[in-house]
């Protein structure tokens, strides 16, 4: 048997923050990952983000190998193509990162700082005694020899696959499934193109119901002509095979004739709000297995470090209070949910409303600017969703027979400030929770109805 003051699952973003937030501080730290120490950090991604990630955390910006190329803005295109929005601000840019490489980083760092990284190994199931997460069942993939290992605080960064949190108790008070509707299927491939891409420094986004029913398709430019061309939809009912769609209607494009195939694969992304309650009794959801991600773009590498980091500060307050209990673990929620979950929930309800549009709808909505582009960049930076509808454009939607169209935007920006209003007053304390969490449930749940009941109206 081994002992750890912290075990953390997954040598991920957020795991490899985590870990070494908490082995700075001298805690005895366990890292585990299935993936060969080498492989780890490579991952089926888009590979974005953003500068301000790299700031808040105290990180040097990625350079060299790591670097595939500076962004500094972004252009969304109509699903007819006609009108393309550039999204950009002064001194705010961001990265695509080499994956494996930035996860090199990570990983070293916390390895660096003291975490004691076990790799090539599976978790397969948490310990429980007495109501609290005290270890993990693991199998060495090498060897098969299967043993547990114990921690006074488990962290759970395994990712969509979620190994932990899928098996924890209800009683624990975690959300232990999350629904397809909110998750985005995807494939990617990653292409040498004949000719350099025209823009190389933007990352081009396409929405529409017809390519990419629910998600969205994009291209980002890497270094030595080489792009990140991918495609994802959500996993309702019935939903198309991404790479089909991805082929059908981008790699076909003339950009891409006689291009070649560098890697190709598929993966998951929750895109929707936080988990409502990522603490149980000795265990933190950290990443996209508490769904810390932004529900519009799906870029999770930010919010994953972020709560990495801040999961590894509430553990150490924890361990020096003795109280590793669901309540004595509550202050990460709080850190987390107030000034993140309360942008994405905003954000979760405007994908909502985004999914529930006709391409007639976005088309005529961004011919019209009815949302401009710094409102776009607002948007994904506050969580707010500001909208410019002028008497001219009243006039025009009404000729159009659209005004339903635009009562629906309405009560979208209503119902997006009232979910980050709501979590920006997420309980300080277990008490009052299951009355906010009703509130949190009831919000998004009359936002599906409303929105995809008034989808694509025409008066």
């Amino acid at each position: 048997m081994k002992k750890f003051d912290v075990i953390v699952v997954g040598a991920g973003t957020g795991g490899c923050m985590a870990a070494k937030t908490t082995a700075k501080a001298g805690l005895k730290v366990c890292l585990v990952d299935r993936k060969r120490k080498e492989d780890i950090g490579d991952k089926v991604c888009g590979d974005a983000i953003g500068s301000h990630h790299f700031d808040r955390l105290g990180l040097d910006y990625p350079t060299g190998d790591e670097l595939e190329q500076k962004i500094v803005g972004a252009k969304i295109y109509s699903p007819d193509g006609r009108e393309v929005y550039h999204v950009e601000m002064e001194d705010f840019y961001g990265f695509i990162v080499n994956r494996r490489l930035f996860g090199q980083r990570l990983l070293k760092d916390a390895v660096d700082a003291g975490s004691t990284l076990l790799d090539s190994v599976q978790v397969t199931e948490p310990i429980i005694r007495n109501g609290f997460v005290k270890g993990v069942s693991v199998r060495d993939l090498k060897t098969e020899r299967k043993t547990e290992l114990y921690g006074d605080v488990v962290v759970d960064a395994s990712g969509y696959s979620a190994v932990l949190r899928g098996k924890l108790p209800l009683e624990m008070g975690v959300n232990v499934e999350i629904d397809e509707k909110d998750v985005v299927i995807c494939y990617r491939e990653i292409r040498r193109l004949k000719k350099e891409i025209t823009e190389p420094d933007y990352c081009e986004l396409y929405f529409s119901r017809t390519i990419a029913p629910g998600g969205y398709a994009w291209i980002f430019p890497e270094s030595h002509g080489k792009v990140n061309v991918g495609l994802g939809v959500a996993m309702i009912k019935g939903f198309p095979n991404p790479k089909k769609l991805l082929y059908d209607h981008i790699l076909s494009r003339p950009q891409f004739e006689g291009s070649i195939l560098v890697t190709g694969g598929g993966g998951h992304d929750p895109t929707r709000r936080p988990l409502d309650c990522m603490t149980g009794n000795g265990i933190l959801i950290v990443g996209d297995a508490a769904c810390q991600i932004n529900p519009i773009h799906g870029g999770g590498i930010g919010p994953s470090m972020m709560g990495g980091v801040l999961a590894g500060k509430t553990i150490i307050g924890a361990l020096e209070r003795g109280d590793v209990s669901q309540e004595g673990l509550w202050p990460y929620n709080v850190e987390f949910m107030r000034p993140y979950g309360a942008k994405y929930a905003g954000l979760d309800v405007f994908r909502i409303f985004l999914q529930g549009l006709s391409d007639e709808d976005l088309n005529y909505a961004m011919k019209h600017r009815v949302v401009t582009e710094e409102d776009i960049f607002r948007a994904c930076m506050d969580g707010e969703v500001h909208l410019n509808i002028t008497e001219a454009t009243r006039r025009v939607f009404r000729a159009l027979g659209k005004l339903g169209f635009l009562k629906g935007l309405r009560d979208m920006a209503k119902s997006v400030k009232e979910a980050k209003a709501l979590y920006q007053q997420y309980p300080t304390s277990t008490q009052g929770f299951k009355e906010w969490q009703g509130n949190a449930q009831n919000l998004i749940r009359k936002a599906e109805l409303k929105f995809k009941k008034t989808s694509g109206i025409s008066d």
